[in-house]
């Protein structure tokens, strides 16, 4: 059974993290997003960053999207590309997957600005707009890693943790006193098909039903957090053989956690919903560990790793 993280790290050494994750996560490896470098490093501005044709700049609120790009957004810019560059060096030779992750459109919505203040999400055009640019700048992504990692394969994990707060309606806007308006499944499932396909994951790490959206959405795989996800979603899921990266590294609380616990959270789940292994059966982390100690993340990530052949084990043994 293969393991995986979500992709975010503590720390601003990114060469350092690309090295850790070969080593760590030789099978699955997330490309490292470092947050602690700054804003243009969080899932947002990193994401920003690889768009084309729309122009962002940083204000006391967040990013905002705009005619013309500030300093911030440059530097975004520069810093994506040289990340790509270092990937490129240090992952030549890799023959695994390569895991990138992108903020999701709607996460992005519910995020980013408009020109006019509040968010995008207020905004039917400039969020059908900004859902364009992403999935073009995905299939852009997709392409340039290929070529730059020819004995690599690519998936993208798209995030959208705020998924479920804008298909129900729970969005503040930006005063404070009412919500956005809920967007319909239907919208949702629109602005995200274009990014799904057999190598693309959706990922959302919020308590609520939304599986079926990826479903719709042509999502091959999804990434969980197995204390939050559904369970009667995730039986259908898994009957389908479809991938699932479960999270069970419960990231939320900083604090490593070991073999046994790892193995007790997967058997749960797994026997709940009734599947055995399968190929594209993974355990992951539930969401990022940037908020962790450096020091422990590959402790944890072994840990994973010891405990995924444990699972695999056990369930052979029935």
């Amino acid at each position: 059974m293969r393991v995986t993280a979500a992709g975010s790290l503590p720390g601003d050494d990114f060469r350092g993290a690309v090295r850790a994750m070969s080593e760590a996560l030789p099978d699955v490896l997330p490309l490292p997003e470092l947050p602690a470098r700054g804003v243009g490093s969080d899932m947002f501005g990193r994401t920003l960053a690889m768009v084309d044709g729309l122009e962002f700049d940083l204000q006391p609120a967040g990013w905002r999207l705009t005619a013309h790009g500030d300093a911030a957004f440059r530097r975004a810019r520069a810093e994506w590309r040289r990340d790509l560059d270092d990937a490129e060096e240090l992952l030549q030779d890799f023959d695994g997957v390569v895991k990138v992750a992108l903020t999701g459109p709607w996460t992005l919505a519910a995020g980013v600005e408009r020109p006019a203040g509040d968010r995008l999400l207020a905004d039917h055009g400039a969020r059908r707009e900004l859902a364009q640019a992403l999935a073009e700048a995905a299939a852009v992504l997709r392409a340039d890693l290929a070529r730059r990692l020819p004995r690599a394969t690519v998936w993208v994990q798209v995030d959208e943790p705020g998924l479920i707060a804008v298909g129900s309606g729970s969005v503040p806007t930006a005063s404070g006193f009412s919500r956005h308006r809920r967007v319909g499944e239907a919208e949702l499932v629109d602005a995200l098909r274009p990014l799904g396909g057999e190598a693309s994951l959706l990922h959302c790490c919020a308590p609520g039903r939304w599986l079926g959206v990826a479903s719709r959405a042509r999502f091959h795989g999804v990434a969980v957090d197995a204390a939050l996800v559904d369970l009667d979603e995730l039986a259908q899921w898994c009957d389908e053989r479809r991938r699932l990266v479960l999270g069970v590294v419960d990231t939320a609380s900083r604090t490593r956690q070991g073999v046994d616990e790892l193995v007790r959270t997967a058997l749960r789940i797994l026997r709940q919903v009734g599947t055995e292994v399968y190929d594209d059966l993974l355990l992951g982390t539930a969401c990022g560990l940037g908020g962790w100690r450096l020091g422990d993340v590959v402790p944890q990530l072994d840990a994973l790793t010891r405990a995924a052949a444990l699972v695999e084990e056990s369930l052979a043994r029935g």
